[in-house]
């Protein structure tokens, strides 16, 4: 039968997660129910979840109408996760200067794990992408390499080993290729009609493209901060309102991201302790150890946050070194002001008057006078006769009474 209707579009860049694979299961639906001829979908991908990558591949391999896999633009790739996506549809495409492979399974988590597990989690993620390619009628052979030996090809290599049928510089000339090919697609054959149709694009969902920003550890990481710190600030000044209000959705959005990524709690212990050190420095004179062992639990702690072997789930060090920079340069600030402060001239109550000058308003003697100090009239007295509207320099206070000098006549 020839496929008839629209185009659909769904554009995916990043890490394969769960925010991910909703966004491509509602394109898939949607494309379903509009009976569309074809679900194309533009992967740009390091990998991701394994639970994730397995929702996709088995709605692709269960979809009622033909979905095209291609791997664009130019410079993309679909590494890990991404060659089971590429395998499990009924078309793969690729544009030049793209590549894939390299789907040797990692530990997500971090930290070592026996090698009878690892051959156990290979060998069960090899045979998977062999049924796929069994039922694609793909390269079974390069599955196992991609899988085993963490092979990689380019486009043009992969075009003539078979792992994908199209190479597409762009979306028109992806069509133009597509056109008049058939594909078996439930039971049935379908021919694409797609020559000149203007495919219809559909976009992530402001709450999918949240959820995948999430996914990223440097955003998580940097929300884990501000929540911590603007609740301990909130905690710490009661009424101050907007730190409390930006740690808490902060927080609360943090934990939704570690929940879904490989996180090591001791890293979250240790990011806590040092906003605790960082805090009791400003209340307690440590000499700077205390300062000194916040930053050291936050560079720790933020090391082993996301302790995985795949590099795009760990923090990067650009972000580490910023963060410890402002969150230690503002703690110091606080701490060189306290200890500014106590040293600073009291400039209000009884000592806040000690040095201030003055007019003698009657004679004064050791028996007593008044002056008017700092817009205040007082009782002084004075150990030198101090004669009246003489300029007064105050040396001291007992109780309500101010002794005072002879700064000079008037």
């Amino acid at each position: 039968m020839f496929a008839t209707g629209s185009v659909v579009v769904a554009e995916l860049e990043g890490v394969i997660s769960p925010a991910s694979s909703s966004y491509l299961l509602r394109a898939l639906r949607i494309a379903e129910e509009d009976r569309a001829q074809c679900l194309i979908i533009t992967l740009d991908t390091p990998g991701g979840l394994d639970v994730s990558m397995r929702e996709i591949t088995k709605a692709l391999l269960n979809a009622k109408i033909p979905v095209t896999v291609y791997i664009a633009p130019s410079g993309a790739r679909a590494a890990s996760a991404g060659v089971f996506i590429l395998y499990a549809s009924h078309i793969a495409a690729m544009a030049p200067g793209t590549n894939t492979g390299a789907a040797h399974p990692v530990n997500m988590g971090g930290g070592e794990i026996d090698s009878v597990m690892v051959e156990k989690v290979t060998n069960d993620a090899v045979a998977y992408l062999q049924s796929i390619a069994r039922e694609r009628g793909r390269n079974i052979q390069w599955a196992e390499q991609s899988v085993r030996e963490s092979a990689s090809v380019d486009a043009e290599t992969a075009v003539k080993l078979g792992v994908c049928e199209i190479l597409a510089k762009d979306i028109d000339e992806l069509l133009a290729k597509l056109d008049g090919r058939t594909v078996d697609v439930a039971e049935e054959t379908y021919t694409f009609r797609t020559q000149g149709i203007t495919p219809r694009v559909i976009s992530m969902t402001l709450k999918e493209r949240l959820l995948l920003l999430l996914t990223n550890p440097n955003i998580a990481y940097i929300l884990l901060i501000l929540g911590f710190y603007g609740l301990f600030f909130e905690l710490q000044r009661p009424g101050m309102i907007f730190p409390g209000v930006v740690g808490g959705i902060s927080l609360i959005l943090a934990f939704y991201a570690l929940h879904v990524l490989p996180v090591n709690y001791a890293g979250v212990a240790l990011i806590v302790l040092s906003a605790i050190l960082f805090i009791l420095e400003i209340y307690i004179t440590s000499h700077g150890i205390l300062t000194i062992g916040g930053i050291v639990s936050l560079i720790i702690g933020s090391l082993i946050l996301f302790e995985s072997d795949v590099p795009f789930l760990r923090i990067s060090w650009e972000v580490i070194v910023v963060v410890v920079a402002v969150v230690a340069g503002i703690f110091l600030i606080i701490a060189l002001l306290g200890i500014r402060a106590q040293f600073k001239k009291r400039v209000t109550g009884k000592e806040g008057i000690v040095g201030e000058i003055g007019v003698a308003r009657t004679d004064i003697s050791a028996k007593g006078g008044t002056v008017f100090v700092h817009g205040e009239f007082w009782s002084a007295v004075s150990d030198s006769p101090i004669k009246k509207n003489s300029k007064i320099k105050v040396t001291s206070v007992s109780e309500m009474t101010l002794h005072v000098e002879c700064e000079d006549s008037v």
